[in-house]
């Protein structure tokens, strides 16, 4: 074979040095088959819990926001030591599924009580599991992840995770559709919903192990002060923006109070989970070419539209496009921003991951508290004070400029 000429020989070069696009890793669709499992059967439950809650139990809006405060309290009150204990071990998949279970076991509780106590004890004590298998279930998906695909990669397993969300409203839907609205079908909903989160643990029990680089003399003090400066940073903005961030229950309230039945609502429920499910891959390639602190910004920004439009939202029309929206926000929020944690700290991402969440659900709680009282004097302030608070969010991320992968 004749040798290239000099300017054939460039232009291979050029195209051997070029990054070649990283396949998607099998694990990642099969952790995602776990979260479809796991939403299928939580979104069932959340999709009728606000009104079960208030209309059924009887507890007003106020107490609403109380349990609601504390379910994302305890879902971040764990985070920080699930995050340390799987960096420090090395260890992520029997954490995972250790807090999966939990979160199983939990749903127990609604077939033998439809109190109010009854339910705000399963909602506080499921979140407790889904805080202690977060942290090292994402740092496991950003190991066999790599930086140029992660934003797609966690985009598509938020997009699986929400496909569950679309089908468990539409499955809540049918039966209370067939069976009509009554504390019986209620009773019948949550049998049926614990039924795929069993079978979410089996599937996980069956996906290898992704160890990480275990620290084990690295005490929790030790392990904070080695998170990189960016990180940090990128606390402040997201602190900022959590104060903004308050149950979803309350706009499925707004929808109630213009004239949605509970049937029609779980529908809204599906079409807000539906537009994450599309939404989230196509914001994971966005963060991937532009930039995932653009992204993230443009996730705040897309919130506070969401919060000034519901303060005037009236007609269905308006509650329908505010659901889609919703969802869009959610796309980016619940999987770029993970994403964005993995680039700022490659070391130790479960840490990272239990650190934000846990600061975060920290301030989720006075979020829903203040919510809930807001709501009382007028659903409107509610809504202005998130609006406001995001937009205060997008300035500081602005100012402080955390370092993003990409080119963010």
């Amino acid at each position: 074979m004749p040798p290239l000429a000099p300017d054939e020989a460039g232009a291979q070069a050029s195209l051997t040095d070029q990054p070649q696009p990283q396949r998607l890793h099998p694990d990642v669709l099969k952790l995602g088959l776990v979260s479809f499992l796991t939403d299928l059967s939580s979104e069932m439950i959340f999709s009728v819990f606000a009104i079960v809650f208030t209309t059924v139990a009887g507890a007003s809006s106020a107490l609403l926001g109380l349990i609601e405060g504390l379910a994302d309290f305890s879902a971040s009150s764990l985070n920080y030591l699930a995050g340390w204990l799987s960096d420090r071990s090395g260890r992520r998949k029997w954490l995972a599924t250790a807090g999966y279970s939990f979160s199983t076991l939990a749903k127990l509780i609604l077939l033998v009580s439809s109190s109010v106590v009854g339910l705000g004890v399963f909602r506080v004590i499921e979140r407790l599991g889904k805080g202690f298998r977060g942290p090292p279930r994402d740092a496991w998906l950003s190991s066999i992840a790599g930086k140029a695909s992660r934003g797609y990669a966690f985009g598509l397993h938020k997009a699986l995770d929400k496909s569950g969300a679309v089908l468990g409203p539409l499955v809540a839907y049918a039966l209370l559709s067939w069976l009509g609205e009554s504390a019986s079908t209620y009773r019948t909903l949550f049998l049926v919903a614990f039924v795929p989160a069993a079978i979410s643990v089996a599937v996980l029990t069956r996906i290898p192990e992704q160890p990480g680089t275990p620290h084990e003399r690295e005490s929790v003090r030790q392990n904070w002060q080695q998170l990189s400066p960016g990180f940090k940073r990128f606390l402040m903005p997201a602190g900022v923006f959590s104060l903004a961030y308050f149950s979803l229950g309350f706009i499925l309230l707004k929808a109630h109070n213009a004239g949605f039945s509970v049937t029609d609502i779980v529908l809204l429920y599906a079409l807000f989970n539906t537009t994450c499910v599309v939404a989230a891959p196509l914001v994971g390639k966005l963060g991937d070419q532009a930039g995932r602190s653009r992204v993230i910004v443009l996730g705040y920004a897309v919130y506070a539209a969401v919060n000034l439009w519901l303060v005037v939202a009236s007609s269905p029309w308006e509650i329908v496009a505010v659901f889609a929206l919703y969802g869009l926000f959610y796309a980016i929020d619940e999987s770029q921003s993970k994403a964005f944690i993995a680039d700022l700290e490659p070391e130790r991402r479960a840490t990272a991951v239990g650190v934000y969440n846990f600061v975060t659900g920290v301030l989720y709680l006075p979020a829903s508290l203040v919510a809930g009282a807001l709501w009382s004097v007028a659903p409107g302030l509610a809504f202005g004070l998130a609006a406001a608070l995001s937009l205060v969010a997008m300035l500081v991320f602005a100012v402080l400029r955390p370092a993003g992968g990409g080119r963010g």
